[in-house]
């Protein structure tokens, strides 16, 4: 499985921006995706995550409310819109595959497979 990250990018703090992750390679569906960030000097942070039919979503408390994630089965890809955004936001976000299509993880030892990751950057 194959993943590539899109989407981010510069933006001023309450704006928005819409991450996009595209897999190839194995049954899409039958994955749990995941987004993560990180910033330098720090682990890697769980952001949210939706499991393989797309019918349950966690995420992290800091995030809920302004963050949506989403996907689309039938294009491969799975989405995190991001609103109200904070300086505190500005990360390398990654997404990921959970071979467990109906675990809601945060855990990035359970994702098997990663993007390469994409930089989204807030400024006030």
């Amino acid at each position: 499985v194959q993943l590539q990250a899109s989407g981010g990018g510069s933006v001023q703090a309450g704006g928005s921006l819409t991450l996009s992750c595209a897999a190839s390679g194995g049954t899409f569906s039958s994955y749990g995706m995941g987004w993560f960030r990180q910033t330098p000097g720090k682990e890697r942070e769980f952001v949210a995550v939706i499991t393989g039919p797309g019918g349950r979503k966690y995420y992290l408390d800091f995030v809920k409310g302004r963050f949506t994630i989403s996907r689309d089965n039938a294009k491969n890809t799975v989405y995190l819109q991001m609103n109200s955004l904070k300086p505190e936001d500005t990360a390398v976000y990654y997404c990921a595959a959970d071979l467990n299509y109906y675990r809601l993880s945060d855990n990035s030892g359970d994702y098997a497979y990663w993007g390469q990751g994409t930089l989204v950057t807030v400024s006030s």
